[in-house]
């Protein structure tokens, strides 16, 4: 029996194939998926317009990551990182839309060759600085998420494994826009 993040269902295991992939997009679309949050993200961005569009642009911007206590000890360890990546739910965005003109450009994209937010699944990811761990507080700096979102994941940052500078980026290495701040247009009003 396969458990945790194996990917298919016992009953395909056991037939020892996988199923067409007609199939499983059909299943997957049926199929619901429980996320609970961890915690919450504190910070000064109360909405969508003026905050900073990537934690880059953020300036240092500080916030506190409050977990629920039953997830306390998991934190045991994170002080000995720099840096944290933060994954949540983006509850204030707009509905999905498959092309979008992005901040930092003028021109039309897929939406999957972007990174806004306005996703199938609204989920965000950030890498911010850990400044200190206060029991179930985690102070961060340089956050770009808005105050009250919901924390779905911790996971440090390993430079190692997580910075590829030399890596092409598409249309962004050359944007047509120099723009670092959102404005309302992916969001709910």
């Amino acid at each position: 029996m396969r458990h945790g993040c194996d990917a298919f269902r016992d009953s395909e295991w056991e037939a020892g194939t996988a199923p067409e992939e007609e199939t499983a997009l059909e299943k997957n679309r049926l199929q619901a998926i429980n996320i609970q949050a961890i915690g919450t993200i504190q910070t000064p961005f109360k909405e969508a317009s003026g905050t900073p569009i990537q934690a880059v642009y953020a300036q240092g911007a500080e916030g506190r990551v409050v977990l629920y206590e039953s997830f306390v000890s998991a934190l045991d360890d994170i002080e000995g990182f720099e840096r944290i990546w933060l994954i949540y739910w983006m509850d204030r965005v707009g509905r999905f839309r498959p092309k979008i003109i992005p901040y930092r450009d003028t021109k039309e994209h897929g939406l999957f060759a972007t990174r806004s937010p306005c996703r199938p699944n609204p989920i965000g990811i950030s890498v911010v600085r850990l400044i200190k761990r206060k029991g179930s507080v985690l102070h961060v700096a340089d956050v770009d998420i808005l105050d009250g979102t919901q924390l779905l994941d911790i996971k440090p940052y390993i430079p190692e494994f997580d910075a590829h500078p030399v890596s092409r980026a598409g249309w962004f290495d050359n944007p047509g826009v120099d723009r670092r701040r959102a404005d309302e247009r992916f969001h709910e009003k």
